[in-house]
């Protein structure tokens, strides 16, 4: 099975609140899209058969008919002290608040919203947040700037990472050395405690048709983690065998994804305003 991304200490990359390899599967029928989660080496699963009276169309679009899509603007939280220190900082307790660079970061990004200079990008409607505190914390300057409350949703927390939480990669590979191979080579293994891959991305395209269902045709403000934006963006790609470990998702960077009624979905940008 391909390896997810890594450093050159063996640890994966952007790993602040780092994931394992996970992708999102095609959508099934109209209005709901199934999520199955593969390793990159695995086929792509059939879609649910079309009815004969639908045209054909690609599977992660939408049909002509099914009217403006919801605009997830998924924004991954600023920099936190655990970034620096490449520890594992997963949903399992509220975590780390934003370093003073976090801050600068969130306030820069902000502006950006309210200046326009992502052309094109809608008016938002509403801010979501992640409930850890580093995700909170974005969520509220973002809102200040927009002149809109935070509602926060669970389903974007980030993936919950049990006995491993607050430990680097280094500490986790030494003290559960099988249980850490385990999780790097199934999308279905947890860490002690924690929750799998495989459960992550279930529970983000849940919170995904939850959005889709309160705010019909808007745009909405998502404030959460690299793993759940990671996952909402796979899943717009039909999962598209590893893509999940080929976005990069810096620090208060922008990502947009478009959900249809229909179950289509696309990813329109990723990273924006985020460093290379």
């Amino acid at each position: 099975m391909p390896a997810a991304r890594r450093d050159a200490h063996g640890r994966p990359e952007d790993s602040d609140d780092a994931v394992a390899e996970a992708a999102a599967g095609p959508p099934a029928a109209p209005r709901r899209r199934r999520v199955v989660v593969t390793t990159p080496a695995d086929p792509p699963e059939a879609g649910d058969d079309v009815p004969p009276d639908v045209a054909p169309v690609p599977s992660s679009g939408p049909r002509p008919d099914a009217g403006p899509p919801t605009t997830l603007l998924l924004v991954r939280h600023g920099t936190t002290g655990w970034t620096s220190e490449r520890r594992v900082c997963g949903g399992d307790e509220p975590g780390p608040e934003l370093s003073q660079d976090g801050v600068d970061e969130v306030r820069r990004l902000a502006k950006v919203f309210v200046s326009g200079e992502f052309a094109g990008l809608p008016e938002p409607a509403a801010v979501v947040s992640s409930p850890q505190l580093r995700a909170r914390q974005t969520a509220d300057l973002l809102a200040d700037a927009l002149g809109l409350n935070v509602t926060e949703d669970p389903g974007w927390g980030e993936l919950r990472f049990g006995e491993w939480h607050g430990l680097t990669y280094r500490e986790i590979a030494a003290r559960w050395a099988a249980e850490h191979r385990a999780w790097q080579g199934s999308t279905s293994a947890a860490p002690p405690g924690g929750e799998s891959l495989d459960q992550l991305v279930v529970r983000v395209d849940e919170a995904c048709e939850r959005l889709l269902a309160r705010h019909p045709a808007q745009a909405v403000v998502v404030v959460s983690h690299i793993g759940p934006v990671r996952a909402a963006a796979a899943a717009a790609l039909d999962g598209a065998g590893g893509a999940f470990w080929r976005l990069r998702i810096s620090p208060a960077s922008l990502t947009v994804v478009r959900r249809w009624a229909d179950g289509g979905a696309e990813l329109a940008a990723a990273n924006l305003g985020g460093r290379l």
